[in-house]
């Protein structure tokens, strides 16, 4: 089944499709802190990522954003990002995870219903 799930879904992971093409066009540049790996293609025209886990594009590091969307010409290992102290650490989108944020008086907080959710606010209500 996992040869299947290859060929025909991509949001597992790499299809089989993109595993033919790199193999064939591809140019290995890198890899992130992720484990994912960076390709391009002779003429630098195209520029693909084969993630290690779901592909998710928020999964990808900050040093690598600006190379894979042609904001600068040289990959990280050529030329490192300036990363400045008062910068974060990414992380990536956890938008229908259980880690997503939950605001006080939502519906869907994790341990609640319908019933026992309190609003977060009042609301106006002129006289």
């Amino acid at each position: 089944m996992a040869i299947l799930r290859d060929i025909f879904t991509w949001w597992h992971g790499t299809t089989l499709g993109t595993k033919l093409f790199t193999a064939r066009h591809g140019e290995k540049v890198g890899e992130d802190e992720f484990g994912n790996t960076y390709y391009r293609n002779a003429d630098d025209s195209r520029r693909w990522v084969l993630y290690t886990t779901e592909s998710e594009a928020s999964r990808i590091s900050t040093d690598w954003f600006g190379w894979i969307h042609h904001t600068f010409e040289e990959p990280p290992t050529v030329s490192p990002v300036r990363n400045w102290a008062w910068q974060k650490d990414r992380i990536y989108n956890k938008t229908g995870t259980d880690e997503a944020y939950r605001p006080p008086g939502s519906l869907v907080t994790l341990g609640r219903d319908e019933a026992s959710a309190k609003p977060a606010y009042t609301p106006w209500v002129p006289d």
